[in-house]
């Protein structure tokens, strides 16, 4: 066992108070302010760092390591969901309604690990460490873009990383892809407006709900004849809500839907390609509609050279048995805003097991981690913190 090893089993007990605090007090996007005060705090503890809060509700600490080189940045995110948890653990959320049900408790617990490790060794530092524990991953336009756009955090940032436990990969084991890793979750709003009558006459109105279905079904051909095969794109009508009766046709429907890709130009064509359909079945049945359409996150685009050095970070650590090819997912992450302006790299940390009970998806009111991921997550971090150099 290295010495770093042995720090981290030494860091296990505080690992798992700090994130079972942080579970037990779940905060949504933009109100993380007793979240915020809590990591602050437990940073303000820990020698030689620099605690600022560059927005209401996130933090930062800077240690300036004893020898030269770059600066990096690494992230966690601290915000929680709108859900009301199903877990009967101890160190359940107390606050009604709201959950860490994606892990960012783990996230900022594992952080929190890697600056008292840096803090307290600074002399093995290359460089400046910047960790923000960011707000308001969950919720567009994203904490991340905030603090891009609206303060100094990423002014001389050489290079960024991240992670993200899933509770689809084994505990123990760390995902990595260079590329295109995560897309863009985009978002539509559409109503359908149509002439409301009996629903026993249905020739004297203009029945949104037929039309709206059409519209459904007809979306399902911007994938599968407007776009190449060889083109991941996802269209996916996710909720339609119209009429309030067995007997009455509706004026309106109102649907919502979500489109991902990993392809920039892709992506900037859907609107277009998705307008021209709803367009042509309204006009064709004679009703009107609104079309709202918002673009999300950017896809998170991994930077080649930085996940080939993660990738030896990790088989170093962990043995090449333990690090795996990340697959794309269609999830979206607000991290892609931090690599529009450093090169960087976000990966996966396996958080799942039978004796945790941890292999539910995330965004379930029943999920969680296996506590064990918390050390993977911290060894990992802290050596691509030591480790990561610019390419020659």
């Amino acid at each position: 066992m290295t010495a770093t090893q042995d720090r981290v089993t030494a860091l296990r007990e505080q690992l798992v108070a700090w994130r079972r605090h942080l579970h037990m007090h779940p905060e949504v996007g933009f109100h993380e302010h007793e979240t915020a005060q809590y990591i602050e705090a437990q940073l303000r503890q820990m020698p030689g760092l620099t605690v600022t809060r560059p927005t209401a509700t996130s933090v930062l600490a800077v240690l300036k390591g004893s020898q030269p080189g770059r600066t990096a940045l690494l992230r966690a995110d601290i915000d929680a969901l709108p859900i009301t948890e199903e877990n009967t653990f101890e160190f359940a959320s107390r606050n009604p309604g709201v959950m860490h049900a994606c892990g960012h408790d783990g996230h900022t617990a594992i952080l929190l690990g890697v600056a008292k490790l840096l803090s307290e060794h600074p002399q093995d530092v290359p460089g400046e460490i910047r960790m923000i524990f960011q707000h308001a991953e969950e919720i567009g336009p994203g904490g991340a873009e905030e603090l891009v756009t609206t303060t100094d955090l990423m002014s001389g940032v050489d290079v960024v990383t991240g992670l993200h436990l899933s509770s689809s990969l084994p505990a123990g084991q760390v995902a990595i892809r260079a590329g295109a890793f995560m897309a863009s979750p985009d978002m539509i709003e559409l109503r359908i407006k149509g002439k409301g009558g009996h629903g026993a006459q249905p020739e004297q109105t203009v029945d949104p709900i037929a039309v709206g279905a059409q519209v459904v079904t007809n979306l399902q051909h911007v994938v599968s004849r407007n776009t190449s095969a060889l083109d991941a794109l996802v269209v996916s009508i996710t909720s339609f809500h119209a009429g309030t009766t067995h007997n009455v046709i509706p004026d309106t429907a109102e649907m919502l839907g979500t489109v991902r890709t990993f392809d920039p130009e892709l992506r900037q064509r859907a609107p277009q390609l998705i307008e021209r359909i709803v367009k042509g079945v309204c006009e064709a049945h004679g009703a009107e509609y609104d079309l709202n359409y918002e673009f999300g996150y950017r896809p998170v685009v991994n930077t080649d050279w930085v996940a080939a050095q993660l990738r030896e970070i990790a088989e170093a650590e962990f043995g090449p048995g333990q690090v795996m090819e990340a697959p794309q997912w269609m999830g979206g992450e607000d991290f892609s805003a931090y690599l529009q302006k450093a090169p960087g790299a976000y990966f996966n940390v396996g958080a799942a097991s039978e004796a945790a009970d941890s292999h539910w998806p995330h965004h379930h009111p029943r999920f969680t981690i296996d506590e064990a991921s918390l050390e993977t997550g911290v060894r990992m971090l802290h050596a691509a913190a030591l480790r990561l150099t610019l390419p020659q």
